[in-house]
């Protein structure tokens, strides 16, 4: 596996032109894969800062991870994905999943596996550029010119097996942990098994974060925030891996401090809620070799593309350090 991915969200904090400087930085560092996060209330506009990564680069695939089903219409989602893939040289890419921070803050619950399911559907539907009965009316989506690669976010066993079943590809969330990553795959292939799909058929991107420093209290801090949200969205799984039951009172603990104004903020005070076992297993915290040794063990499952969540504070610091020193280690 030697194929990396970032993934931002632009804070109310920083100017959306820093979009374009650091998208066209990551691309000639390498990085294939640009990913923004859909948060309207605490993040600004996901398809402003696409549209500027896109116009910065020239192969860079880009897309949201993840979008919903509830605060836009999928027929506008899909229009303005089909502008998305124009702005960048055929490379968009449409990240879906259930909802969460978007649609909470918005007073709306996640959809349902079969709401998700029905939508990827949909979505196919629209991109053939034909006219489809949906919606109780019939709908043609005069934009459309191919089929978007469609990827969808899953951590629990009922979205893995879907994502296996109908996507193009799979935003892997959860934990930069093997064991726990290897449970997820089995149920992905379930999915697959069950569609009667190839493997080479559906991209898988894990998703990880990670900050590097000597004092490993320090980098234990950068990725506090991203580890408290994972936490919060455990608490509601009935199913996850026999190793991680010890943390239900933490993952409770998260999900009922979690402010959504503050999601993945660094500044956020509910990052406290959460032990230190916990965030070293779900994220990457330590010394440059530490988090070496571990991308190592991660590149070697069956995954494609590695994509680094960017954390606000000194992205380009980030991303370069992430080009320059820890590929480079990984691959030697």
């Amino acid at each position: 596996m030697d194929r990396w991915g970032l993934s931002m969200g632009v804070s109310p904090r920083e100017p959306l032109a820093n979009v374009t400087e650091l998208a066209a930085a990551a691309e000639a560092k390498g990085f294939e894969a640009m990913w923004f996060i859909d948060f309207q209330l605490g993040m600004k506009d996901v398809y402003a800062a696409m549209n500027l990564a896109a116009l910065a680069t020239e192969k860079m695939y880009v897309g949201s991870a993840v979008t919903n089903l509830l605060t836009r219409h999928p027929t506008v989602t899909a229009n303005a994905t089909i502008a998305l893939d124009e702005l960048s040289n055929g490379h968009a890419m449409l990240g879906l999943g259930a909802g969460w921070s978007a649609v909470y803050g918005a007073g709306g619950k996640p959809s349902k596996l079969s709401e998700l399911s029905d939508g990827i559907d949909e979505f196919r539907a629209l991109f053939t550029g034909e006219e489809q009965e949906l919606y109780g009316t019939k709908v043609k989506l005069a934009t459309a010119t191919r089929q978007i690669p469609i990827y969808l976010a899953v951590s629990q066993p009922g979205m893995l097996r879907l994502c296996g079943r109908k996507c193009d590809g799979a935003v892997l969330m959860g934990a930069a942990d093997p064991e726990f990553v290897d449970w997820q795959l089995k149920y992905i292939y379930e999915g697959l098994d069950k569609a009667g799909r190839d493997r080479s058929e559906l991209t898988i991107d894990l998703v990880v974060t990670m900050a590097v420093d000597d004092d490993e209290e320090k980098a234990m801090s950068g990725v506090r925030a991203w580890a408290t949200s994972q936490a919060a969205t455990f608490d509601v799984w009935k199913t996850m891996p026999a190793a991680w039951e010890k943390f239900r009172p933490e993952f409770a603990a998260a999900n009922s401090q979690y402010h959504l104004v503050d999601h993945l903020s660094r500044h956020a005070g509910h990052k406290q809620v959460v032990s230190d076992e916990f965030v070293k297993s779900v994220a990457l915290a330590g010394t440059a070799e530490h988090c070496v040794a571990r991308l190592k063990q991660l590149c070697a499952l069956d995954i494609d593309r590695i994509t680094f969540a960017l954390l606000s504070g000194g992205r380009m610091r980030h991303m370069e350090q992430l080009a320059d020193e820890i590929i480079p280690a990984v691959r030697a």
